[in-house]
């Protein structure tokens, strides 16, 4: 009885603003604190210029971006609805596929009609597929059916069609007149690698198409977390809002600071594939297949995550969280299943190792160039100089891609000395396999955050991306191979858990100036993200 008389005050208190004088007086119904919206612009400080962290992250085309934005939210063809005081767009997902296939056509005629696919078959240079990658990067946030639909309609195939000889796709191999094959490229595997890479374009654009994603869930879930409150620490206080509570700042802040570090990732895969050359055909291979593994399987944990902290709110179709999960779910096997992509990974730096053993070779290419240097030593005591320390990081990281690679390598050759063969000891391996694609990535992932964090001089942009990278690289130091391979001790690896949630404490004040760097517009967003309490109000609805 106690219990329930105890919740029945708290209920109470939920519905009061102030709790009758006498016993005769009858309350009145009004709302508490707890649901008054008030946004998060009004209490939260922008200590940095969020307009120079969006260029950073985009990285290219922010004016086109913006005009293909306006016509989404400008036209009624994307289906505008208002809710809660705001206009939102999104598909009607409440349509048959043959009314949403129908729909999208439409949508696709309307970009078409204003020019905005004009030189993406006829046009070349690095400009134009720029460009035409900030398109799919923008259109995607809108719905998943349009960036799908025109990436088939575009680098599509024919089978048993007669091409005129003036119309042969001829840049890697050509046909004579009497018949004869013809190709500069000499070596077979590297003619291959170049037939591919027009195909690697598909595999750019699901890596970078699954940050975006991010960003979208978590701009819905820490705007959110600004503005709903839950509980209060004492009797009478207002109740805190969830952002402020340490266990959700845990929660979403790593997968912030993740979504930063993939960023600057997808603008160096984006720069490495428009800069393609033949000789440069494996390392794009190697590095699209590692990002478009992370960054979708990152994409998954994060919506997830976002999902749950928004509670029942993140799963109404409106909100996009949960629709997104299910929409972009099919990224972790299209264009290569992850497991199988990471495989050929490790595959490709198990060859690079091979090729240094040879007499007079170094480690060139990939990124392992480390390899050629002393082996990092991390120090026995770990402190927060340390910790945030870039080249702390950078070396940790290093050493558990080394350390794997070759224990990956002996695995292998110790398999083939039992007279297995080398395709059935690399399927042997695969938890090494799995394990040092995971190194490679996370390292090659914070490298490219290093080298962006380079590019500015000291200001407080670079001090919150110091902030950001330091709460990435350790985050990866959580991965179960630093203990299980014994580069961290215990000791070590409760102080590195201590520093993720101090960093976690010093972002909170940043966190709505990060989302709003995303540069992502309202309407492209959802209701729980802004006033949630109109939106979810019985006139809203009915509206």
């Amino acid at each position: 009885m106690d219990r329930a008389f105890q919740r029945t005050k708290v209920l109470t208190g939920h519905l009061l603003q102030s709790p009758p004088t006498s016993s005769f007086q009858t309350p009145s119904l009004s709302s508490n604190a707890c649901l008054n919206y008030s946004p998060p612009e009004l209490s939260e400080k922008y200590a940095f210029d969020i307009s120079d962290m969006r260029k950073l992250m985009d990285g290219h085309d922010l004016e086109e971006r913006d005009r293909l934005f306006g016509m989404i939210t400008q036209s009624k063809v994307f289906n505008p609805r208002v809710r809660g005081g705001k206009v939102f767009v999104s598909p009607d997902y409440n349509q048959s596929m043959e009314q949403q296939r129908e729909m999208t056509w439409k949508r696709i005629e309307y970009l078409f009609e204003r020019g905005v696919f004009q030189g993406w078959l006829t046009g070349e240079g690095e400009e134009v597929e720029m460009r035409r990658f900030a398109c799919f990067e923008v259109l995607g946030l809108f719905d998943h059916s349009i960036s799908i639909k025109l990436g088939v309609h575009f680098f599509l195939w024919f089978d048993n069609v007669r091409v005129p000889r003036e119309n042969l796709l001829n840049s890697v191999a050509d046909v004579s007149p009497d018949g004869k094959y013809l190709s500069a490229i000499k070596d077979p595997d590297q003619r291959f690698a170049a037939f591919l890479a027009p195909l690697t374009a598909g595999r750019v654009n699901i890596a970078v198409n699954a940050v975006y994603q991010s960003k979208v869930g978590l701009a819905i879930a820490i705007r959110y977390a600004l503005t709903r409150r839950a509980f209060s620490l004492k009797p009478k206080e207002p109740e805190v809002l969830l952002l402020d509570y340490p266990s959700h700042q845990r929660r979403l802040l790593p997968l912030l600071a993740k979504t930063y570090a993939m960023s600057f990732g997808a603008n160096y895969l984006k720069m490495l594939y428009v800069k393609r050359t033949p000789q440069s055909n494996k390392i794009i291979h190697v590095v699209s297949s590692s990002f478009k593994a992370t960054f979708t399987w990152s994409n998954m944990q994060i919506l997830q995550e976002c999902r749950e902290a928004c509670g029942g709110q993140g799963l109404k179709t409106e909100n996009r969280v949960g629709h997104l999960k299910a929409e972009h779910d099919v990224q972790s096997t299209f264009e290569g299943d992850n497991n199988i992509l990471m495989q050929q990974v490790s595959k490709a730096l198990f060859a690079e190792y091979m090729a240094a053993q040879k007499p007079n070779k170094a480690f060139k290419g990939l990124g392992l160039e480390h390899m050629n240097k002393p082996c990092p030593v991390i120090p026995s005591q770990l402190t927060t100089t340390t910790l945030r320390c870039s080249q702390f990081q950078m070396d940790v990281l290093c050493l558990r891609e080394r350390d794997l690679l070759n224990r990956f390598v002996a695995e292998v050759s110790q398999c083939q000395a039992k007279g297995e063969s080398k395709e059935h000891a690399f399927i042997m391996s695969y938890q090494l396999a799995e394990d040092l694609g995971k190194a490679f990535s996370d390292r090659a992932i914070l490298q490219t955050f290093v080298e962006a964090e380079a590019t500015l001089a000291a200001c407080s942009l670079k001090d919150v991306l110091g902030m950001l990278r330091s709460l990435y690289a350790l985050n990866c130091l959580e991965d179960g191979a630093y203990l299980r391979y014994g580069y961290l001790s215990v000791e070590n690896a409760a102080t590195v858990r201590r520093e993720i949630t101090k960093i976690c404490s010093e972002l909170r004040p940043h966190a709505l100036a990060l989302v709003s760097s995303f540069g992502i517009p309202d309407a492209f967003l959802s209701p729980i993200a802004f006033n949630w309490i109109d939106a979810n109000s019985w006139s809203s609805a009915q509206h």
